[in-house]
């Protein structure tokens, strides 16, 4: 439903590469402190180009929707930049237009926040900033805005429940967290029923001051940063939150709220569309960098992923088999996902069961491991090769409270998995009793 509105963006930010991403091994001089106002900063300078890349996230996801109000979280972050003291959405769209610069807003299921990239240069960077405080700290929600756009959100809702993909997705998190926010779905009566007051109350007791992560990476000095970030959060909402912003129940609890289970729907479409997985990993996990190494080995690893080579080098029933942990602040989903022709699902179904339970009992070999860890090594920089890229990083570092250290020390904790860790994480955090698993399309 969200979508990004985005500006003219020049042509220089295309070629905005950091200039030390070769480096895996390099030390990334990044910065923290507290804003005036409280919120935390992180930093890292870049001098490679005259532009910034900032993000300002606030513990406003979708995971905090009221009950009956499903999908809240993404109308408010649309509603920001379509008004904003004074201003109407196409003067906020043509401001950011007319310095270059590019604006954003999106919800996650934990978090939500504004993200700009400007040039640094004079007068573009002052108005760029100037606007980009104004959409955030003093918006304004009118109430046909409102109206709109959740007609619009509702009419894309209604096309989505018509696809299979957006079905499987849907059914998938149901069922893997049936008592938990990041299960509960987004309705068509959740939707008609947010009201103006609900956006304006959502803005002032969510996008608090002492909770903003405000990340930047670009050509600043540490003193320009300081002022851009008491700049930034100068204005905002100030509040307490009565629990953690984040959550906090690991895999364990989850798990236990649930059995495996096989969830069929029927669909007319040529492809059935086959997601498996279970609650499995908060983010700060201590076997994260095991999780990783065992994951790409199985099925993250692209072509040389072992589901990969089963079931479409081998056989051919797939296009694609995937799979992929997503840390969340509360233990987020191991998703295992492919397409296969409806007469081969059941076919599909159960060599992708077998490969999984293989590989839950014995884990990777030493070969396997060994080409997974320098597959991950090696592309390491192109995790880190752009503003953008780090500044996610840093958003993500400051959200959930990882160790400053954490990208310096990547290459390094790879490095240090073994076979028996791997294996021993995998079989750990993924229980083949607990895997839900559905089928949108044919019969399984």
């Amino acid at each position: 439903m969200l979508k990004q509105r985005n500006t003219v963006v020049t042509a220089l930010f295309g070629l905005a590469l950091m200039a030390f991403a070769g480096a895996a091994n390099a030390t990334l001089p990044i910065q923290t402190w507290k804003t005036d106002s409280g919120a935390k900063v992180m930093f890292m300078r870049t001098e490679a180009l005259p532009m910034l890349d900032v993000r300002v996230d606030f513990p406003a996801g979708s995971r905090n929707d009221p009950a009956g109000k499903e999908g809240l979280a993404s109308v408010v972050t649309d509603m920001l930049g379509r008004g904003a003291k004074g201003m109407s959405e196409d003067q906020i769209a043509d401001g950011f237009a007319d310095t270059g610069a590019n604006f954003g807003s999106d919800a996650g299921v934990d978090y939500a926040g504004f993200q700009l990239r400007t040039l640094t240069a004079q007068p573009q960077f002052d108005k760029s900033i100037a606007l980009f405080e104004k959409v955030m700290q003093q918006p304004e929600f009118k109430d046909d805005i409102l109206k709109r756009e959740l007609s619009r959100s509702v009419s894309d809702l209604k096309e989505e429940l018509t696809k299979p993909g957006p079905l499987a997705s849907r059914a998938f998190m149901q069922a893997m967290y049936p008592k938990h926010p990041y299960g509960t779905p987004v309705t068509e009566a959740s939707l008609n029923a947010i009201t103006l007051k609900d956006v304006q109350d959502f803005y002032q007791n969510r996008y608090l001051v002492k909770y903003a992560v405000v990340s930047m990476v670009g050509n600043l000095t540490r003193e320009q940063a300081e002022k851009l970030a008491n700049q930034l959060t100068a204005n905002l909402p100030q509040g307490t939150l009565t629990s953690n912003p984040l959550g906090g129940e690991d895999y364990e609890a989850l798990q236990a709220q649930e059995q495996g289970k096989l969830i069929h729907i029927d669909h007319p479409a040529e492809q059935s569309h086959i997601l498996m997985g279970l609650p499995a990993m908060r983010r700060g996990t201590p076997d994260y960098f095991d999780l990783l190494v065992a994951n790409h080995v199985i099925g993250g690893g692209g072509f040389v992923s072992r589901l990969m080579n089963e079931i479409r080098e081998k056989r051919g029933l797939a296009y694609s088999v995937y799979s992929y942990f997503m840390p969340l602040g509360d233990a987020g989903p191991y998703q295992v996902g492919m397409q296969t022709r409806r007469d081969k699902t059941h076919e599909a179904l159960g060599l992708l069961n077998s490969t999984l339970d293989n590989f839950i009992q014995n884990g990777p070999t030493q070969a396997e491991l060994d080409a997974a860890k320098k597959n991950l090594i090696g592309g390491f920089p192109l995790r880190i090769d752009s503003n953008s890229d780090l500044v996610a990083n840093l958003s993500m570092m400051g959200i959930y409270n990882m160790p400053l250290n954490f990208l310096d020390t990547w290459t390094s904790n790879i490095q240090k998995v073994t076979v028996q860790s791997a294996r021993e994480a995998f079989a750990r955090h993924v229980k083949k009793d607990k895997l839900v698993t559905v089928v949108v399309g044919g019969q399984p």
